[in-house]
């Protein structure tokens, strides 16, 4: 079992990643786990592959170890893409999870359901000592209700049903959402990379 340290603080968001890796046989522990320092990690990237990719790096640098790092948000179409990589902090610095729905749904008020088109996006970033880094992005397509609905999950979850399904993602059990999720298909990638990686080496060997 291969020990990787992640970035994020967002046990929800560690949960999901463990849940997925042990298949792969990555056992993940978070940061504060790790001893590491806990000064927040400024995320000022244009794009989630940029933030993704700088908690990465840092965390990685600080511990000398193989660390993980996911940046993830919600864009939806009639909004130009909002929240997107503002996610966390769509209502303010100090929001929470109830916040941003209420302004998601406050800025889509009036608008169709057909209008109401929008994707869960994940950028999973893996950095190495020796500066090799993996990068996996994954999609989830899907529509935001007018109201939340389930009690599991995180975030904007209760807001979004995924396409060809009839309930939210808080209203799928773990291992459903697991299978379909934004963050299963970038882990799903990272395995792709992780596989050729192992071949490269492997063959260099």
């Amino acid at each position: 079992m291969c020990t990787i340290i992640a970035a994020s603080r967002n046990q929800h968001k560690i949960s999901e990643i463990e849940a997925i890796t042990k298949k792969f046989g990555m056992k993940v522990i978070s940061r504060d786990d790790a001893g590491l320092d806990k000064r927040e990690i400024e995320e000022d990237g244009r794009t989630f592959e940029e933030n993704s990719f700088k908690k990465a790096d840092a965390i990685m640098k600080m511990s000398g170890q193989v660390t993980i790092a996911d940046d993830s948000g919600l864009e939806v179409e009639y909004l130009g893409g909002e929240p997107g990589i503002f996610s966390a902090r769509y209502a303010g610095e100090n929001c929470d999870d109830e916040k941003n729905n209420i302004k998601l749904l406050t800025m889509l008020e009036g608008v169709p359901y057909s209008d109401r088109k929008a994707r869960f996006v994940s950028v999973i970033t893996m950095v190495y000592p020796d500066g090799e880094t993996l990068v996996a992005r994954g999609e989830c397509s899907g529509h935001i209700i007018d109201f939340p609905a389930g009690e599991g999950g995180f975030g904007y979850d209760p807001l979004f049903v995924p396409e060809g399904y009839q309930e939210t993602f808080a209203q799928m059990s773990a291992e459903e959402k697991n299978r379909i999720s934004h963050r299963a298909k970038a882990l799903e990638k990272l395995e792709k990379l992780l596989e050729e990686r192992e071949k490269r080496i492997s063959e260099e060997g």
